[in-house]
């Protein structure tokens, strides 16, 4: 199969390196920047670069670029996709790159799927891309519509060579929701907690739950400023929830009201213990 890849970002690379190793495809790829181009051709993971031209000859595209980008390179191209081919972003959030290019797939003939590999890493960037980063990692994948099963299944055996552990078919509005707890809130709480006054006199004393805490607020702000806003109302309401929570905390703390603060602490790990059993 020819595989395109357009964004060579942590993502994209380690996507061209999964598929070039395993032998079973053809990469080609493009990026703006000239240094993430020079990087793909000059370790051998791409095989051509990705014209537009070609994009019409590949049978697997990924886009691995922020939602507006997504949107903007489709809508800029959307003439030059075959019908063979098969579309999949990587996007952060699902909601608005659904609905702005699964009309634009049906009217062209091309078929696209949302998608949201979740992976985490210490550092982005082409320069930390490998070929193992999807090894035992779930992807979000949202189809089109639910009634045509040999779309799910084309795209479950063109995405093998990637390695991902699960592919769980949900709905862009699912995905979002999910989304807004399980990896941004945590990004917010992490970028909170090491903007305490007290966060860099720590490194002699700083415990397990520090490094697990703290390890998220690593991260790029450009591409989570937009992936924030895009999902906006889910992630209100998770802060919402957050902050109502920190409160009681701080309440019981502040009152040294020992039973409200053990009742609280009980709760939430009475909710741990629930969440790992489901």
């Amino acid at each position: 199969m020819t595989v395109g890849i357009i964004g060579l970002g942590l993502i994209g690379c380690s996507l061209a390196k999964a598929y070039k190793t395993s032998g079973e495809a053809t990469v080609l790829g493009w990026d703006m920047d000239a240094a993430a181009r020079d990087y793909a051709q000059m370790s051998g993971i791409l095989d051509g670069p990705l014209t537009r031209a070609a994009l019409s000859g590949c049978d697997l595209i990924f886009l691995a670029l922020p939602p507006r980008a997504v949107i903007r390179f489709v809508k800029e191209h959307v003439r030059d996709f075959s019908k063979h081919s098969l579309l999949i972003d990587c996007a952060d959030t699902k909601r608005a790159v659904c609905n702005e290019i699964f009309p634009l797939a049906q009217e062209h003939g091309f078929l696209f799927f949302g998608g949201h590999p979740l992976v985490s890493a210490p550092h982005g960037g082409f320069q930390n891309s490998r070929a193992d980063l999807f090894r035992g990692a779930e992807l979000a994948l949202v189809p089109p519509t639910f009634d045509n099963p040999h779309h799910i299944h084309r795209a479950r055996s063109l995405l093998a060579p990637a390695g991902f552990a699960q592919i769980s078919v949900t709905t862009a509005d699912n995905h979002d929701r999910r989304i807004a707890f399980t990896s941004q809130l945590v990004r917010l709480v992490s970028s909170a907690y090491m903007q305490s006054p007290t966060a860099t006199a720590h490194k002699s004393l700083s415990s397990e739950q520090y490094h697990d805490l703290s390890r998220a607020a690593l991260l790029d702000p450009d591409a989570w400023t937009d992936a924030f806003l895009d999902n906006g109302d889910y992630l209100v309401s998770e802060l919402d929830a957050m902050l109502a929570c920190l409160h009681e905390f701080r309440d019981a703390v502040a009152r040294r009201d020992a039973p409200r603060l053990r009742a609280r602490l009980s709760f939430g790990s009475q909710r741990k213990e629930d969440a790992d059993r489901t």
